[in-house]
């Protein structure tokens, strides 16, 4: 199963206290809007979404179709197909995509301990 890019998205109460200890610990903007209360930050292939008033917890977050750099994949593994492997499997989704659809969708799941998984198709 291909994941695609991977990053934590954090559930943060203050953008800009996020952004300056982040910051020390090397990561630098790479995408988002301040004003829109959001920020991607990165070091090297790491990445960290920083998220003020947006959701209550933190986010484990795949981007099925994106390399690290939010660059296309050729060769990638569609939301859909993926959402339908892991039903086959047992596992109970929280949201899903529209399979009757191409492109961009979303499906959200929970680990055993409760931790929210956002597989986000950009492409």
């Amino acid at each position: 199963m291909k994941l695609g890019a991977f990053s934590v998205s954090l559930a943060v109460k203050d953008l800009a206290a996020s952004k300056a200890f982040y910051e020390k610990l090397g990561f630098e903007k790479f995408a988002g809007d301040e004003s829109q209360n959001y920020l991607i930050m990165k070091n090297e292939d790491k990445l960290i979404g920083l998220f003020e008033g947006m959701f209550e917890q933190n986010i484990l977050t795949f981007n099925p179709g994106w390399d690290q750099d939010a660059g296309s994949l050729d060769d990638f593994d569609d939301v859909r197909a993926i959402q339908q492997s892991l039903k086959s499997q047992g596992i109970e989704l929280h949201s899903e995509a529209d399979e009757t659809t191409s492109g961009p969708a979303s499906f959200t799941l929970f680990d055993p301990d409760g931790n929210v998984i956002l597989v986000d198709q950009h492409v």
